[in-house]
């Protein structure tokens, strides 16, 4: 299955410019480091691009500041256009789907994406990535259909101007936190520019590894139970999700924390393992434990040829370290890390 499949040299790399430095550092600074490593596109972080539009217009300009952000994102086409990259996507789009019918965050919601639909025309991308909504029940609705609901009507918003939405299900989420979950929205909502942006940060950390705990895995079984587990899962991915269906694979390893996450870590409304999202993801091959290899060649399998994107938070075994000060160096580093795992797909299983 892996040592003949010429198609892996197809796919393009592209890298998440939040991953890159932080939201202070200069947008046009990542663009560079990122072109000069082989990237191809990027995924835009909506932080970046009001960060890089306070610098541009010379004034603070506000989140919901559509009109300025438009401005804004049609110079950072030019950018990306000058260094010959692709805007793959604007993320993230976070906690729209499943609010009260009527309510204000409803209301809020729907106004919020018909402005970044205006910024998605400055910046000349076509997607769009919605997270899995993670508000707590109340207010939001524990019911699936309500998110269905409005992602429909997301969808058909977008569709009228050819763009299109990548569903992301993240392992903290309230309603939709696994693989499955996600696939089972995308098959509700049935629209055809509606499909998935899989992680495998997020798909690991759903069902099979856990910083609560010593060994860093789910709780309650045995390692090989649920190793077993999950890759019964991943075959099932492999078998269902179908490959137009896949639209990105966002990549990264993950650290097993030094000192398991606890509850007493925890403050009001933060989940641990969005902690554990934001702080220790590591490039794979840098030391982390996921089983990076097997689940990026799972979803090889589907006959996803899309691309492949580094979206990585690497603060240490304790979350707490500096990133890489070297954004070329950082850069040339991610890069080679899809390089090696392309190349480690391709001979995975003989």
């Amino acid at each position: 299955m892996a040592g003949q499949d010429s198609t892996l040299s197809s796919i393009p790399f592209s890298i998440a410019t939040v991953s890159v430095g932080y939201s202070s550092t200069p947008l046009h600074s990542k663009l560079y480091a990122i072109a000069q490593a082989g990237f191809k596109g990027i995924e835009l972080s909506f932080d970046d691009l009001v960060s890089f539009a306070n610098v541009h217009l010379l004034r603070d300009v506000e989140e919901d500041d559509y009109d300025s952000l438009y401005e804004a994102a049609c110079e950072v086409h030019n950018l990306c256009a000058a260094q010959n990259l692709e805007i793959v996507i604007l993320q993230p789009f976070s906690n729209f789907e499943g609010w009260p019918e009527h309510s204000d965050e409803r209301m809020a919601a729907f106004k919020k994406a018909r402005g970044w639909i205006k910024i998605m025309k400055g910046l000349e991308t076509n997607m769009l990535q919605v997270g899995s909504n993670d508000a707590p029940i109340p207010p939001l609705s524990r019911s699936r259909a309500d998110a269905v609901r409005d992602l429909k009507g997301l969808a058909d918003m977008l569709v009228e101007e050819g763009f299109k939405l990548a569903y992301e299900p993240r392992s903290w989420a309230t309603v939709s936190s696994t693989w499955k979950d996600g696939w089972e929205v995308v098959k509700a909502v049935d629209r055809t520019n509606f499909g998935l942006c899989l992680d495998t940060f997020q798909i690991t950390a759903a069902e099979y590894a856990d910083p609560t705990t010593a060994n860093g895995l789910h709780g309650g079984i045995t390692p090989e139970e649920l190793g077993k587990n999950f890759g019964d899962s991943l075959d099932e991915m492999a078998t269902t999700v179908p490959a137009e269906k896949v639209y990105l694979l966002q990549i990264s390893d993950a650290w097993r924390p030094k000192v398991p996450l606890s509850a007493e870590m925890n403050v009001k409304d933060v989940k641990l393992k969005a902690v554990w999202n934001y702080n220790y993801r590591p490039l794979p091959f840098e030391g982390g434990y996921f089983p990076v290899i097997e689940l990026a060649r799972k979803v090889l399998d589907t006959g996803a040829r899309t691309w492949w994107s580094v979206e990585a938070f690497d603060g240490g075994r304790d979350g707490k370290e500096e990133r890489e000060p070297d954004l070329e160096m950082f850069s040339k580093r991610a890069f080679a890390s899809l390089t090696r795992l392309r190349e480690e797909c391709l001979h995975y299983g003989e």
